[in-house]
């Protein structure tokens, strides 16, 4: 009864951390998502909880978070495997720039919308040490304590300390001390927003004869070539809101545009990069794609490719991200 108890009551701590995760994401500014994102998320998370990963298909998703009625096609309307897209770019992101420390991980594998989660032993470990170390270091001065046999930790504070002295005083004779102490001086304003590189503002792409999804798949293309851009070395990738700060900077500045025709099976994408500085068009290219049975995060992946690849042979997109 008792191992019973105790598997009860790590359970309960294992949602709760997930839970805790869960919230902490959403709260999160850098977890971009939208609103119905954001249930699709919270509804994948609580059903796993609840022991119902099994039942986390398209057709149910789509009836409990979108609405979708009783005669849902998941081939016909793709608007969960979209969003599920979207939501694990979402994660990717947020873990990367401000998460990857957290104690959970939340993903979401592709092929499937149950999420995984993963506890992070590492940062448990580190809290434990860190527990523990004023103990250790408080029982240095005393060889043995209760028997204990010597280690090298009872031993770091009485030679590493006067090493370290030593070392700093050998230091001393080749350069003034102050030297090694004093931080390297800042650089000036300027000189940080030039190492910036270039900076591509991505706006919406229009949508233009959408049909049921379309706006879904033009928003997961733009979401899919910032994704890309932002693996450009010297680039810095900004939204449109965030544009007339980074005007004021010494950055080269750029603007990506288009938008995305949808006729029967066919997929038109139409884009272009424009300097900001005089409204010059330096790049414009049309991707033309059959959907006619193809997955629509591959179409996304093979565009956003294409589109990144091309924008970084622009010889002022490479002026600006490797000055000379």
């Amino acid at each position: 009864m008792a191992s019973s108890d105790g598997e009860n009551r790590d359970a309960e701590q294992d949602r709760a951390e997930i839970i805790d995760q869960l919230e902490r994401i959403s709260r999160s500014r850098e977890f971009q998502a939208p609103e119905r994102g954001r249930r699709f998320f919270r509804y994948v998370v609580e059903e796993a909880l609840d022991g119902r990963s099994e039942q986390l298909t398209a057709y149910n998703i789509a009836q409990a978070v979108f609405g979708r009625g009783a005669d849902f096609d998941a081939q016909s309307d793709p608007v969960v495997r979209i969003e599920a897209g979207r939501i694990r770019r979402a994660l990717e992101r947020y873990y990367l720039v401000c998460g990857g420390g957290d104690p959970v991980h939340i993903t979401i594998p592709k092929g499937h919308y149950a999420p995984r989660f993963e506890r992070r032993a590492v940062a448990e470990g580190a809290v434990s040490e860190a527990a523990t170390r004023s103990d250790e270091i408080s029982g240095a001065e005393q060889p043995r304590r209760n028997g204990r046999r010597l280690g090298y930790r009872d031993l770091l504070v009485p030679v590493g300390i006067p090493f370290i002295f030593a070392a700093l005083a050998m230091l001393a004779l080749v350069r003034p001390l102050e030297e090694y102490l004093t931080p390297a001086p800042d650089r000036p304003a300027a000189a940080q927003d030039q190492a910036g590189g270039a900076r591509v503002i991505v706006e919406p792409l229009a949508v233009l004869g959408a049909p049921s999804g379309g706006a879904e798949i033009a928003r997961g293309l733009n979401d899919q070539i910032i994704s890309q851009l932002t693996k450009l070395d010297g680039v810095v990738v900004l939204t449109p809101a965030s544009s007339p700060a980074a005007a004021t900077t010494g950055s080269a500045l750029f603007a990506l545009q288009g938008n995305v025709t949808f006729e029967g099976d066919a997929l038109h994408v139409q884009l272009r990069l424009i300097r900001s500085a005089d409204g010059r068009v330096l790049w414009a290219k049309r991707f033309d794609h059959d959907t006619t049975g193809q997955n629509v995060f591959d179409l996304q992946d093979a565009i956003g490719t294409r589109v990144v690849k091309d924008i970084a042979a622009v010889s002022e997109i490479k002026d600006a991200s490797h000055p000379r």
